[in-house]
């Protein structure tokens, strides 16, 4: 068995993804989002697109069996296995903008877009080329008749997972969320593993 790897409470991570090999997020101790970025190693200017995801999959609902296109129109990563069935693809990643924003009474954070944008560098990723990510269980309901996006707490449980696999070589970025809405008003950990192909 892979060991898993922590990501700290309000801090991310990067690292590269061979074709064929699967990655399981976990949330360990429950209710708690991770952002997900994938970018193709060979040239990172190609990047997950939530609009050519929902086009493709007809579905804002991705789960098991759904696939992660990218702006070029080519399947980057495949959810092979989902406990939660609850993720967003709407929403960027927080920021200290978001921060101002929504929780003018809270202290600053760099959020999830300054953890992955500094995560990212290394492998010649900009901040401006980050996009919206695959916000990994977290809970973003839709109104249907009237479009209003509610962010209510993950329903993931200790323990839940999702498992994807790469069918590029990829850059990923994957964080423990920083915002107080997304994850219940508390921070915790995520943890991750990967299986070569």
């Amino acid at each position: 068995m892979n060991a898993r790897t922590v990501i700290e409470p309000r801090s991310g991570t990067a690292f590269l993804l061979k074709a064929g090999s699967t990655l399981t997020v976990f949330d360990p101790l429950g209710s708690q989002v991770s952002d997900l970025l994938a970018f193709a190693a060979d040239d990172v200017r190609e990047v997950i697109s939530n609009g050519r995801t929902f086009d493709y999959e007809e579905t804002i609902s991705l789960t098991t069996g759904n696939r992660l296109w990218s702006n070029r129109s080519r399947v980057l990563l495949e959810i092979v296995e989902d406990t939660v069935g609850c993720h967003d693809f709407l929403l960027t990643p927080c920021s200290e903008a978001t921060f101002r924003h929504f929780y003018p009474e809270q202290p600053v954070h760099r959020g999830c877009f300054g953890n992955l944008a500094e995560a990212l560098e290394p492998y010649g990723i900009e901040p401006d080329a980050i996009p919206t990510a695959f916000n990994l269980f977290m809970n973003v309901p839709v109104n249907g008749e009237t479009g209003h996006l509610q962010v209510l707490p993950p329903p993931s449980k200790a323990g839940d997972f999702i498992k994807m696999r790469a069918e590029e070589d990829c850059v990923i970025g994957l964080t423990a969320c920083s915002a107080y809405a997304s994850n219940g008003g508390t921070f915790k950990p995520i943890e991750y593993e990967v299986e070569p192909a």
